[in-house]
Order: structure tokens, then C-alpha cells, then sequence
């Protein structure tokens, strides 16, 4: 898989961009500030619909000009010498669109699929060293990539989830009973199918990703330390945890959605009163987390930043790796955004010899040097969202 060109259009700093780009490596280079993230942001945000940087789509939009309702992003991509053309309008004010080909999509979602990415960014530490938010979003990134379908799953999940949410609100100021609790019952059969499916499949795509990250973090780290995932949810186990204190939780190893959904009924009735109390939905996949740990030791909280920097790095090749074999598109495009300057030298080396044989990698780099002499690369400067050919 390659982005052959990219054109862009009110994305961010860019009032216009035309931008045609290598098979192998190619070097976006130039001081912060001038777009060269924005640029792969606009090419990550294909292949999920959501920026590694902020939530929701708005801030895309070209921020210098608030009377400006539409940002494009338009790529031409190939897989096995096939191209497809692929545009997503992003507005302020009407729906978000998506054409395949020309062609109006169906649904934004429909577009999925059609590229995969795996971005390496400083923002990754994240993953390892704060709140299981950044855990889930991982995670529910590649679900996507792996299975485009779950896109929807999501938003119908998460639709069910704010209903839900404001019924147990209202229950609570008017302490209802009867015909509104039966209300509730209903939403829960909803909460109950979507959310399985969420939880079966985050355990199944973890089982698969836990021997290449084995392999991955291997490959890069120094030390010879075993990294785990473990998947915990607030499904399982006799104890109520709180949002902040997922240390708590219950590890999870169906995946069987069957037997999920028996374990999200059983959690549900047994918490009814606690969440009409609280006018909240207490469990569910918005509340699990993925537990990194290198040998018998949480990775948030015991490991050193260098290794921190390895394991991020680790779950990013895992990816890769999965990906490929996977999907139909063979190799994701790898973005590698500002995380040379951050590694060692060590680590550098090792990851530009991981990645070189991949079908394409997108570095951006403040400073050339910063990026090994072995990464043979096709050289782009960025300047004030003007991008010329440096090559």
C-alpha cells in the first residue's frame, strides 16, 4: 500500500497543497510549526477518521479562517497496481462526506479500508504512561483498521451509551420507577450487543498482536525484558471499580460474544441501584483498559522512559505486522512523526533498520541529521504550508 498523491485544501495551515510522493521513503523536513504533521495527520485521518492529535474533526478545518466551512483531503492511492482515489470533505456545518473513485460514498465510514497506516509519534508515550483512554484508543484504532465494520459498531455503542446515560440521569432527579426502569431494560439489551461485540473483539485482536509485540519490543529494546498485554474489564470480577481506579479490574480472556454478553447482563443487574444512584453508566467498554507490563511489573509507573519509548514503539511494528498479514492492502503506509530526535542512538539505528523494507514510510523531521544516513529518503522541505520537492 502507497499514497502515490495528496491533495489538500483549508487542512489545517494549508490553504492549498499538492504533494507527490515516493514508493520507499520519503523526508518531510523543516522547523516546527510549518505543516509537516498536518500533512500526515490528513493521511492517518483515511484510514481512521480521527487525528492522533485532537479530538474530533473541527480543528482540521484551516483554524486561520473561521469563515472557511470546508477542509478536502484528496489522496490517490495503489495496492498491487490498482489506484483508487479516495476524498473526505470535512464542514463545519453539514454532514462530513466521503467519495471512492469519484463516487459518493454511502456512509464517511465506507472509505475505511481502502488505506491503512500505522503512526509512530512522541504523542505514543501516552499509551505506556497515562490513563487508559489512550489504551482503548489504540486498540480500537486498529480493531478498525483490521475490520472496517467496527467503525459502526462504535458510533452505535456509543449513541446507546449517551440514551443510556441520560435515562439513569433523569431516573435519579425524579426517582422513576415502573414504566421508565422498563424503558431502561431496553436500552440495556442494546449497551449489552454492542458492547460485547466491542469487548469479544478487543480480546481476540489482543491475543493476536501479544507474540508480535513480543517480537517487535525484542527487536528494539536493550534490555531483555518480557512485554505483556493483558486485557482487564469492569465486566468481570465482584468489585465496582471506579473510572480512575482501573487497577482494580478483572483480567478477560473470552472472546466469545456469547458468553460476553451473559457477563455484561449479569454486571448490569447487579449494579442497577448503584447506577441509578450515580445517573451513570458504570461498566462496559468505555470503562476496561489494557494492562502493559514488562515481565511481572506494570510498564505505567515502573518503566524508564527509554523503555517506555520501546514499548510504544514495540505495539507500533506489532501493528505493522498484523496489518500485513491481516488485511488486503499488504504493507501499511508507516508515518514516523518527530520521534528520531526523541531516541537514542542505539534506537535509531535499529528502527530505520526495521523499517526500511517497508512498501512506505512518511518521516517528518525538524532536522535532517536527525534521521539515520541509511533511510535512503526522497526529501520534501515544509515551510509556512508550502511543501517543495528538496530532492
Amino acid at each position: 500500500m502507497l499514497i502515490k498523491h495528496i491533495s489538500l485544501a483549508n487542512f489545517r495551515n494549508y490553504e492549498t497543497a499538492e504533494v507527490s510522493f515516493s514508493p520507499g521513503v520519503n523526508l518531510l523536513v523543516g522547523p516546527n510549526g510549518q505543516g509537516k504533521t498536518n500533512l500526515v495527520e490528513a493521511i492517518r485521518y483515511l484510514s481512521t477518521l480521527s487525528s492522533h492529535r485532537v479530538a474530533g474533526y473541527l480543528p482540521l478545518i484551516r483554524h486561520a479562517q473561521p469563515e472557511i466551512e470546508q477542509a478536502v483531503i484528496r489522496v490517490l492511492a495503489n495496492h498491487d497496481g490498482r489506484d483508487a482515489l479516495l476524498e473526505v470533505e470535512l464542514n463545519r456545518s453539514s454532514p462530513n462526506r466521503a467519495r471512492i473513485n469519484k463516487a459518493n460514498a454511502t456512509r464517511l465510514r465506507d472509505i475505511l479500508g481502502y488505506v491503512n497506516t500505522v503512526t509512530f509519534a512522541p504523542e505514543d508515550l501516552d499509551i505506556v504512561k497515562k490513563d487508559p483512554s489512550n489504551r482503548r484508543a489504540f486498540i480500537d484504532e486498529l480493531l478498525v483498521q483490521v475490520s472496517p465494520r467496527f467503525a459502526g459498531v462504535f458510533t452505535d455503542y456509543e449513541r446507546v451509551l449517551r440514551q443510556r446515560n441520560t435515562l439513569l440521569r433523569t431516573a435519579r432527579q425524579t426517582s422513576a420507577k415502573g414504566t421508565a426502569l422498563s424503558t431502561l431494560d431496553a436500552w440495556d439489551e442494546s449497551l449489552v450487543k454492542f458492547g460485547a461485540e466491542i469487548v469479544a473483539a478487543r480480546v481476540a485482536l489482543v491475543d493476536r498482536l501479544r507474540p508480535l509485540l513480543t517480537e517487535a519490543y525484542q527487536s528494539i529494546a536493550i534490555a531483555n525484558n518480557d512485554p505483556r498485554i493483558v486485557t482487564k474489564s469492569s465486566l468481570v470480577g465482584a468489585t465496582l471499580v471506579d473510572e480512575d481506579d482501573t487497577g482494580a479490574l478483572e483480567n478477560i480472556e473470552s472472546s466469545d460474544v456469547a458468553e460476553v454478553e451473559e457477563l455484561f447482563r449479569a454486571k448490569l443487574a447487579q449494579i442497577r441501584q448503584n447506577e441509578l444512584d450515580r445517573g451513570i453508566t458504570m461498566v462496559g467498554p468505555h470503562r476496561d483498559d489494557l494492562v502493559l507490563m514488562l515481565s511481572d511489573l506494570p510498564a505505567k509507573g515502573y518503566a524508564s522512559h527509554g523503555e517506555s519509548w520501546s514499548f510504544a514503539l514495540g505495539l507500533r511494528l506489532a501493528s505493522i505486522s498484523l496489518l500485513r498479514s491481516e488485511t488486503r492492502s499488504g504493507d501499511p503506509i508507516l508515518i514516523l512523526d518527530d520521534v528520531f530526535a526523541e531516541l537514542d542512538a542505539g534506537r535509531r539505528s535499529r528502527l530505520a533498520e526495521l523499517v526500511a523494507n517497508n512498501e512506505q514510510v512518511i518521516i517528518t523531521a525538524a532536522v535532517g541529521e536527525d534521521v539515520p544516513a541509511e533511510l535512503k529518503a526522497r526529501v520534501f522541505e515544509v515551510a509556512a504550508g508550502e511543501v517543495s520537492d528538496g530532492a
